[in-house]
């Protein structure tokens, strides 16, 4: 399948992206919150739980793995790759190697992980996964983001797109601009306008075909610190206006992450911005790459408890089904 066709599978209509690509750290953090044992057994228990979930392919397109999922196997003996292929779900993986003090920068990121990318990704398709994930983090505060930030970042993003491009893997773009802080929804707006217009600009100058991405942004949202609330409708307003200004047409779609949002705020704001976008007629899917937005009610009901695994998978459904009426406006 080339490029452009896994493109827009990943964005097919009334589907989304499930993000369940964190980390050992990231995932035993929430298992502990939880009393959840923190062991290799768990997060495969965990991961196979949300996998085999029945009628995830009515609203899942793709699933993002990490790496140590990628060589487990379902209660069922099959390979989660193939266990998701089976279910005409398309496996990806995330490659970025996380984030890394910024040299030169006292509070400032760059994520790493482009030494070996190649060959890492040769490795990846041929065990049957068709796309990648990237994350650069940029942060607001009354001094940043710098220039020096957004511009390292944007082209680390663009050269992991170029090499997953070159290897038939389409690449997730994720220029994640943080929600935490206590700045205004219009500050937001003005940084991702930076971010965009530099991430699109070395898109093009490396030569990425941008008709063979899938970009997942932050949502245009005020900082979680703001008490300046806007309304939902206001927020789509804002979003889909940045979106039409900001998001070549080429791009087959947009799957905004969940980070930082509540899990209702996550349902209500991507329901009310593809209410407008259909209004305004866009030229992109708009859908999700939600991971703790779908997964956390569902691990809270779980907990390690293999007597919960139905009922937690009940909860995981209904909240995919929910992300798939979003997406579509409903």
């Amino acid at each position: 399948m080339s490029i452009k066709k896994i493109a827009k599978k990943l964005v097919s209509k009334q589907k989304g992206i499930l993000a369940a690509d964190e980390s050992n750290t990231t995932i035993s953090k929430r298992f502990e919150q939880l009393s959840i044992n923190l062991n290799e057994e768990n997060r495969r228990s965990w991961r196979n739980l949300l996998l085999s979930s029945e009628g995830i392919e009515k609203f899942i397109s793709g699933v993002i793995l990490y790496d140590e999922t990628t060589h487990q196997q379902s209660d069922n003996n099959q390979s989660f790759i193939n266990l998701l292929s089976s279910k005409n779900i398309l496996s990806g993986i995330k490659v970025d190697k996380s984030l890394h003090k910024l040299a030169g920068s006292n509070k400032e990121n760059i994520t790493e992980g482009l030494d070996g990318l190649a060959e890492r990704l040769i490795n990846y398709r041929d065990m049957g996964l068709s796309f990648a994930k990237w994350r650069a983090l940029i942060v607001i505060t009354e001094k940043l983001p710098s220039d020096y930030c957004i511009s390292v970042n944007a082209h680390a993003l663009a050269r992991y797109a170029a090499i997953c491009q070159e290897q038939g893997i389409v690449p997730i773009v994720e220029p994640e601009v943080f929600i935490e802080g206590n700045h205004s929804i219009h500050k937001s707006k003005d940084v991702n306008e930076k971010v965009f217009k530099k991430v699109f600009m070395e898109l093009k100058e490396q030569n990425v075909d941008l008709e063979g991405i899938v970009l997942k942004p932050s949502m245009v949202i005020q900082g979680d610190k703001n008490i300046d609330k806007l309304s939902p409708e206001k927020i789509a307003e804002i979003n889909v206006e940045f979106l039409i200004n900001n998001v070549p047409s080429e791009v087959p779609g947009i799957a905004y992450l969940s980070g930082g949002m509540s899990d209702d705020d996550s349902i209500l704001n991507l329901r009310n911005i593809n209410k407008l976008a259909k209004e305004e007629e866009t030229p992109w899917e708009i859908t999700f790459s939600y991971g703790r937005g779908l997964q956390s009610s569902a691990m809270n009901e779980w907990r390690g408890n293999n007597e919960n695994i139905l009922p937690a998978q009940k909860i995981f459904i209904e909240r995919c089904k929910q992300a798939s009426m979003a997406r579509q406006g409903l």
